[in-house]
């Protein structure tokens, strides 16, 4: 489907939150992406006629629901060509990465003690490697970013050695949109015999991701950035790497044989999911991953590059503006921006009495701020298949109003 105005209005219709909320212009899809009609369905589908616990009972109606959950790892496992025993299901992104730094330290080999991490990161992909490193007296590296809002590459080859145990990095940066060159950094980890981890949360909605082409050890993403529930996110690791590690919780689902003094683990992935799973959020993130193929990623994609060169022109009308995104090719539909000396929170609201819904402050990345020299934080917009130019253009006229009322 090619997207332009047209379309974007009737995929706008697939949303039932913009016939709920009139006049709604939603531009914080890289904080969570409104859910089409399809989705919500396939959960609520699931509810009224599958409903039942997995892998514990002997009775049809658990048998379908096991069937919806195993189709349901699969379509995850096909959407990133991966297999379906390398796909653990957990709540979110964070949990994911989280996971990660509490079962790595088992199987990193003696003799490195370093974790790099890069200056974009969000809180999701710089805290958990920042309690391990104290944890375990490990030291913590950061790639810095260049003026271009990219990573350089140059200190990444200095900082990324035969000691570094860890290399995690985000795909797109959820401040800025750059699209970051996550092969090329993969690469440099794997040369220097590192675990690679990706943060794919603000690329999966619009970037293809093939696994075995990038060559990472462990990706993560959240169902809720692509068109999906809340609550259900994906970890993808490499076989022999799962199968080295503990697992991360302990209860049902996730044992083979338990003794009162002992317990041996189930196979991938069941090891990893101990307890009652989401397995309604499972059938909707599969249904959302075969709604946006429907749609395309390249489609959405493309659609987001034009709604991010026409914003880009169009802010150029606001006089004190200033832009925190790379050039448009690098960049992934995100635009951050500051309004002169007003604080962000104020633009938020402002925006908000006009029905134009964006995101304000930290954007849960502090330390990219300070890099920045913001200490209130930005503006950001982010686009999805159902924006129009038309609401950018209102999105401008309203910017244009709080900088005459509230500017300097």
């Amino acid at each position: 489907m090619i997207i332009n105005n047209k379309t974007a209005k009737k995929i706008k219709q697939d949303f039932p939150i913009f016939k709920n909320n009139k006049g709604l212009i939603y531009l914080d899809n890289s904080a969570t992406s409104q859910k089409p009609k399809q989705v919500i369905k396939a959960m609520t589908d699931f509810y009224e006629k599958n409903n039942s616990n997995v892998g514990r009972g002997l009775y049809l109606l658990s048998e379908k629901a096991m069937e919806e959950y195993d189709n349901a790892r699969k379509t995850v496992a096909e959407f990133i060509n991966s297999s379906s025993n390398e796909i653990i299901f957990t709540r979110n992104t964070t949990e994911s990465l989280n996971l990660l730094s509490y079962v790595l330290a088992s199987i990193i080999p003696e003799g490195r003690d370093e974790i790099v991490l890069t200056e974009m990161e969000h809180h999701s992909n710089l805290i958990p490697w920042q309690q391990l490193a104290k944890r375990n007296k490990m030291k913590l590296k950061i790639i810095k970013m260049k003026n271009d809002f990219t990573f350089d590459m140059e200190d990444a080859e200095q900082k990324i050695t035969d000691k570094t145990a860890i290399l995690s990095f985000m795909h797109v940066s959820n401040v800025t949109g750059t699209i970051n060159d996550v092969k090329e950094l993969v690469n440099l980890g794997k040369e220097k015999g590192a675990i690679t981890i990706i943060d794919s949360a603000q690329a999966v909605s619009s970037i293809k991701i093939d696994v075995k082409d990038l060559g990472c050890d462990f990706l993560a993403f959240s169902s809720h950035k692509i068109f999906g529930p809340m609550g259900i996110g994906v970890l993808y690791g490499k076989k022999e790497l799962l199968e080295k590690m503990l697992p991360f919780t302990f209860g049902g689902g996730m044992i083979k044989r338990v003794e009162l003094g002992n317990a041996e683990w189930a196979d991938l992935p069941e090891k990893f999911e101990s307890g009652t799973q989401n397995i309604a959020g499972a059938v909707g993130l599969a249904e959302a991953i075969r709604y946006l193929e429907k749609i395309g990623q390249e489609n959405i994609s493309g659609w987001e590059k034009q709604l991010t060169k026409y914003a880009l022109e169009k802010l150029k009308e606001v006089p004190q503006i200033k832009i925190y995104s790379p050039v448009l090719e690098k960049n992934a539909g995100i635009i951050s921006f500051s309004l002169g000396r007003i604080h962000p929170h104020d633009v938020a609201a402002l925006l908000d009495e006009k029905g134009i819904a964006i995101r304000a402050g930290h954007c849960c990345a502090m330390p990219l701020m300070k890099r920045l020299g913001l200490v209130q934080g930005v503006s950001r917009i982010s686009f999805s298949a159902f924006n129009t130019f038309k609401e950018i253009d209102n999105l401008v006229d309203v910017l244009k109003e709080i900088e005459a009322k509230l500017g300097d």
